[in-house]
């Protein structure tokens, strides 16, 4: 377990994840247990910073704060809570969240990525107990990642370790919203996911799936995808093996450069779990470096589900109070 991250480091803890699409607030009781929480949408557009703000202050007033709040958020987070950039959340960029939403609310606030936060959250109740080396990728509308090397999350230099989702796997592939071309999520995350299919069904596949949203193959989504794929579907559970694969892609490269112990994916598909962890592993196996001379890392879901960088968010007062107490 994390040092500072575990049960009883406070009285009430709330925390707030904010997602491309959504942001879910929840207040944790002493023993970690989730006992509110609030979804809302996330502000878009070019004058989405006030709205993001006002979101976060009141989120943390209507869970009942009365004293440190912890914020996950996508993107690049300097050590001082300042979101330097979010390739999916428009018009962000050098926002000091945590002086922001501190103002708002006249309490400390402590602000992470999210893939950190989430990192955390695992390693106090869920899929990374015990575990030293930890790899964690969320599988959203981008790729977020992070770390946990020897037992301690890992941050890098600046604090910018872990955006995974930014390594480039294909340098003629599709832009990404980052400003480059054939980055990882691209190909591997929730939104990436869709794309395949949509290809998939412009070249003349799926065509159950096409018939199932009217014909036009523009209106293809991976969660319809994902519907088809589990009834059998050969054609949709092609996709998921071109899906899987590029996970893996990933997976190899991240296994060559930190040998860890354990993958987690999360993010909105690892609800469907069951369907595309064994076309993963599998591939791991076929794309990794050596297979045969090393262990092959496990590969296994988040626990906590979506709720996994809000409740790691509410772990960041306790986990910020252990660091400083270790310096």
């Amino acid at each position: 377990m994390i040092d500072g991250a575990g049960v009883g480091a406070s009285a009430r803890r709330i925390g707030i994840d904010v997602g491309g699409t959504k942001s879910l607030g929840v207040l944790l009781d002493p023993s970690g247990e989730v006992v509110a929480e609030q979804l809302r949408p996330t502000p878009r557009g070019a004058d989405s910073v006030e709205p993001l703000i006002d979101l976060l202050a009141d989120l943390s007033r209507s869970l009942g704060a009365d004293e440190a709040v912890g914020v996950g958020v996508p993107g690049l987070v300097t050590s001082h809570g300042v979101l330097r950039s979010a390739p999916n959340l428009d018009g962000v960029a050098d926002l000091p969240v945590g002086r922001m939403v501190s103002e708002r609310l006249g309490l400390p606030v402590l602000v992470d990525n999210d893939a950190t936060c989430a990192v955390v959250a695992e390693a106090a109740f869920g899929a990374a107990r015990g575990a030293r080396n930890v790899v964690l990728a969320t599988l959203g509308t981008g790729i977020g990642g992070a770390l946990i090397v020897d037992g301690r999350v890992y941050r890098g230099h600046n604090g910018f370790a872990g955006e995974f989702g930014h390594m480039v796997v294909d340098p003629g592939g599709p832009p990404c919203p980052c400003g480059r071309s054939g980055c990882w999520e691209r190909y591997a995350s929730g939104s990436g996911f869709g794309r395949l299919g949509r290809d998939a069904a412009v070249a003349g596949h799926l065509d159950a799936v096409r018939r199932g949203v009217g014909g036009d193959p523009a209106n293809v989504r991976g969660e319809d995808v994902e519907r088809f794929a589990l009834e059998g579907d050969p054609d949709a559970l092609a996709v998921v093996d071109e899906f899987a694969r590029w996970v893996a892609v990933g997976l190899a490269n991240l296994t060559n450069a930190f040998d860890p112990e354990l993958f987690l994916l999360g993010g909105g598909l690892a609800r469907g779990g069951g369907l595309f962890l064994r076309p993963i592993r599998a591939w791991l196996r076929e794309l990794l470096y050596e297979p045969h001379l090393r262990p092959i890392p496990a590969v296994e879901v988040v626990e906590l589900g979506e709720r996994a960088g809000a409740i790691g968010a509410a772990l960041l007062p306790g986990l910020e109070a252990a660091r400083a107490a270790n310096r």
